[in-house]
């Protein structure tokens, strides 16, 4: 295990594993795939399938294709900025580096709201499934106890989690490719019931518009939410930033590998068309439950049903711990109170004690209601969303702006950034508008500290 100043990477707030606010180098490549892939989840597009099909008209591994060139270049951005501050505060950090003190707060700010909100959403979906097939058991009950087991999991430390993680990522991996051997299995031996092409091109019932693609678009580039937090992980691996960028790339072109194969083969077994799913919103839910039962059987329904919910509590445990880390950083910079900064053994447990007490009770609160899946889900991505925009912001910022690597490579520095933003900001404007009012509201909130905070500092200067 390398110390926390191999290759003189000593990180921020003391020297070696002993100050209280350092971290722990003990990740490689491979844990930092896990977590990323363990957030996103694998078969992430199983519960939003019937959607993306009914809005995209059938095409909906291309509305898949187009979402993951979308996010590459967030990808992108993000590969540039780590290799500039390989520190634990993600966008809080770019954002600071490339735009100054107050957009990092901003950008640390809305990326909170994300990252605390999204592991609440994952532990309801968990609880709702457990409830489904064990209904004398309370859905809270589940929630609860999966926010407790994989809290227990981080505390315990990073590796131990990544160990873990690793061994729920392979069996979700492994139901994953049982399913694709049954779906091609059926598909040989009873043939498609759309077009091979359709997943592509449309299925015909409504007509190929190019419109409803890119609408479909908006809504699956949030199937991709998560693979950002690997570089909440940059002071906690071996090897340098660059294999923090390489793992960030990575792990975002294996899901959107994984979300195209899925997604077309599921396509190809869906014996309702796209615009009766359009014409029937209550179809579009369980559609891709509904067409693997009709095609193949029960038994993979129920073996897919219990993956995804064991697959999202744990999806929880990676979002929680890059909350934990984002609070950690803003913390160890004086933007939230420095207790939050402490650590011990090299984990920032006091952080992801507070992270994992906002989760919980916005999981309990949302388990209790029956809307409350939905109230969460609407209000998660603007966050993320906003926080994007200011990450592309920041490269322009550092490498063009303030030319602080040299000349600045056009391309890379601007055109891919530039065009990251233009995708962040039209995914914004098509967010619900419950979403964007509670964004606003947040960030009012945010410039509010940012104000006061401003106001501290001059008085003590």
């Amino acid at each position: 295990m390398a110390s926390a100043t191999d290759s003189g990477n000593a990180v921020p707030g003391g020297t070696g594993g002993a100050a209280p606010t350092a971290l722990r180098r003990s990740l490689g490549f491979r844990d930092l795939v896990v977590y990323g892939l363990l957030f996103i989840a694998p078969m992430a597009p199983v519960g939003v399938f019937g959607t993306l099909d009914a809005k995209s008209h059938g095409a909906v591994a291309l509305v898949y294709l187009a979402a993951t060139v979308a996010m590459a270049l967030t990808a992108f951005s993000y590969a540039q900025m780590v290799r500039v501050a390989p520190q634990a505060g993600s966008v809080f950090t770019y954002a600071r580096k490339g735009l100054g003190e107050g957009a990092g707060l901003i950008a640390g700010w809305m990326a909170m709201l994300d990252y605390l909100l999204i592991p609440a959403v994952a532990y309801l979906f968990s609880g709702i499934a457990m409830n489904a097939l064990v209904p004398e058991v309370s859905r809270w009950v589940w929630t609860a106890l999966a926010v407790v087991v994989t809290t227990g999991l981080n505390l315990w430390g990073v590796r131990t989690a990544a160990r873990v993680g690793f061994a729920v990522l392979a069996m979700e991996v492994l139901v994953l490719l049982v399913f694709v051997v049954a779906a091609v299995t059926v598909l040989v031996r009873d043939g498609a019931r759309r077009g091979l092409l359709s997943p592509l091109t449309g299925d015909g019932s409504l007509g190929f518009s190019s419109g409803a693609v890119l609408t479909a678009v908006s809504v699956a580039v949030l199937s991709y939410l998560g693979f950002d937090a690997i570089v909440s992980f940059a002071e906690e691996v071996t090897g340098g930033s660059r294999r923090v960028a390489r793992a960030v790339l990575f792990c975002l072109g294996m899901a959107g590998a994984l979300f195209v194969a899925q997604t077309y083969l599921v396509a190809l077994l869906n014996p309702v068309s796209s615009a009766e799913l359009a014409a029937d919103p209550g179809l579009q839910g369980p559609a891709f439950y509904n067409a693997v039962q009709s095609s193949v059987g029960t038994w993979l329904h129920d073996l897919v049903a219990v993956s995804k919910a064991v697959g999202a509590a744990f999806a929880a445990l990676a979002g929680q711990a890059a909350a934990g880390r984002l609070v950690f950083a803003m913390a160890r910079e004086g933007r939230l109170p420095r207790a939050l900064a402490r650590t011990s053994d090299g984990t920032p447990r006091v952080a992801l004690v507070m992270a994992a007490t906002v989760t919980l009770v916005a999981a309990l609160w949302a388990a209790g209601r029956d809307d409350g899946l939905d109230h969460l889900v609407s209000v998660v991505d603007v966050g993320a969303l906003v926080a994007f925009t200011l990450l592309h912001a920041s490269v322009v910022g550092w490498f063009v702006v303030q030319r602080r690597e040299g000349p600045p490579n056009w391309w890379k520095h601007l055109v891919m950034p530039v065009l990251g933003a233009a995708v962040t900001v039209a995914v914004i404007v098509e967010a619900s508008w419950a979403a964007r009012v509670v964004g606003a509201v947040w960030l009012g909130v945010g410039l509010c500290v940012l104000l006061a905070q401003r106001g501290r500092r001059r008085v003590s200067a």
